[in-house]
């Protein structure tokens, strides 16, 4: 499978709604339930909340479903009804597609050695990551690639999965966010990762952009 071309950038510089959302990321990765509740509550009506109901949807993948449980538990004392709900159970062979549309994107040239790496690790693994993840998940249509992408790069900071933050700050640049954005998003961390894993990441950061 030949990747499709990347997008045209769609981040040219991290807005405030996307910066707040980035960093909600980070913290409902890692922050404490008070930090959590806390978090949520800055940020309702200030982004859409569209755009929370799926970086909670999306926590799963990458906090594990406690985090994800917890975290909406939150936000539902704030919005009551879930926003894009479909009562549609979905198609797996529709999710099989777009899961590899969506991951070529952000993996580019390398996708064909991840599939392959992925499936070396478990069969199960690599269609349980292209269905599961980037179909049924992070193909959902509530928030943009590049804003997914962001969100994940924040959690990966935050839960210290560096083998991850390496892909997705790729990922990132994949999906159509600036090196700018992407700066700035980084920045944005510093201080809720502290100081030395700031460092570790602007570190890591610098020499994906410098390749």
């Amino acid at each position: 499978m030949t990747p499709p071309e990347p997008p045209e950038l769609t981040l040219h510089v991290l807005d405030e709604a996307t910066r707040s959302l980035v960093r909600l990321a980070a913290i409902v990765t890692a922050g404490s339930e008070p930090q959590v509740r806390a978090a949520l509550a800055g940020v309702h009506r200030a982004i859409p909340s569209e755009w929370v109901e799926e970086l909670l949807l999306q926590t799963y993948l990458f906090a594990g479903f406690p985090r994800a449980l917890n975290a909406t538990r939150e936000w539902r004392r704030l919005e009551p009804a879930a926003s894009g709900v479909s009562a549609d159970a979905g198609d797996v062979t529709a999710w099989r597609a777009d899961g590899e549309a969506t991951c070529s994107v952000v993996y580019g040239a390398t996708y064909e050695r991840l599939r392959h790496n992925i499936r070396q690790l478990h069969p199960l693994l690599d269609d349980w990551m292209i269905v599961e993840g980037y179909g049924k998940v992070l193909s959902r249509r509530g928030l943009d690639l590049a804003r997914r992408e962001l969100c994940i790069v924040a959690a990966c900071a935050a839960a210290g999965q560096d083998r991850q933050l390496h892909s997705h700050l790729h990922g990132a640049r994949n999906a159509g966010a600036s090196d700018q954005t992407i700066d700035t998003a980084v920045e944005s961390l510093g201080d809720l990762l502290g100081a030395d894993r700031s460092r570790s990441v602007a570190l890591l950061w610098a020499r994906v952009r410098g390749k």
